[in-house]
This record gives structure tokens, sequence and C-alpha cells, in this order.
């Protein structure tokens, strides 16, 4: 979510503090994986809010884009790679709405937008992947 290394090992230590002291708030040991993913996705927020202001992101669409790229052909690091390169906006979205699957409303709450805003971003992420995956193939 970050896009960077440094970044995200701040932001986990920030995590892992903040979590050590909230843990009288865990309910259960079942519960854990959730609770604690939920306090790392809050702290990258937190971050991220600090250096974007959401409101101010330009959506621009590409009509027409094929959805038929074969993804399955290149590795988790390429892909994982490409979608670092996306925008902070489209990247944050497209992986909390697909990667972290969080409806696009929960989004929308958790990021301050709109939730057509965090439609908007992901589609404009996929077209974003889908054009730079598409250069890869054909340079590839």
């Amino acid at each position: 979510m970050l896009g960077n290394r440094q970044d995200a090992e701040d932001v986990l230590q920030d995590a892992m503090i903040q979590a050590y002291t909230n843990l009288k708030s865990l309910k259960s040991v079942e519960s854990f994986g959730p609770w604690m993913k939920r306090i790392v996705i809050n702290q990258c927020l937190h971050f991220i809010r600090g250096r974007l202001n959401f409101a101010d992101l330009q959506l621009v669409n590409t009509p027409g884009e094929s959805d038929e790229t074969d993804y399955y052909q290149f590795s988790m690091e390429e892909l994982n790679s490409t979608i670092q390169q996306l925008p902070d906006g489209c990247r944050i979205v497209f992986n909390l709405y697909l990667l972290e699957n969080y409806s696009h409303k929960e989004v929308a709450e958790m990021l301050g937008i709109s939730e057509s805003t965090s439609k908007s971003q992901y589609q404009r992420a996929r077209q974003l992947l889908q054009h730079q995956l598409k250069k890869k193939m054909n340079h590839g």
C-alpha cells in the first residue's frame, strides 16, 4: 500500500506498538489475524493521509481498453512491481478493493472519499495496470 519498503517498515512498527498497547481490546485469540490486519491497514491509511489529499485526485479515463491481458504469464514479483508503480490513489484503492477484499463502500469510508471515486480509482488502476503489462508483453 505504501510503495516502498522503508515506509512499510516504519508503519508496521507503529502498528505493532498500537496493537500491543490495545491488546486488551482483542476479544478472542481467533480474531487476532483480522484485528491485526485492520490495525496495519489503518496505520497505512493514517500515514498516506499525511502525504496525499484524495479530494485532489485527478481521474483520467481511457475508454475502450480491453481487459484480455494474460496476467498468468507474469510472476508475482512482476505483478507486484507493476502495482507499486501505480499512482498512490489508484494503488491504494486497488489494493484495498481487490487484494484486501473490502467493498467500495468500505474503501470510501476508510479513505474519506465517495464510493464513486473509489470505483473510478479502481477502474483507473486496472487500466493503468493493463497498459503497463501489455507494454511488458510486447517488449518481453
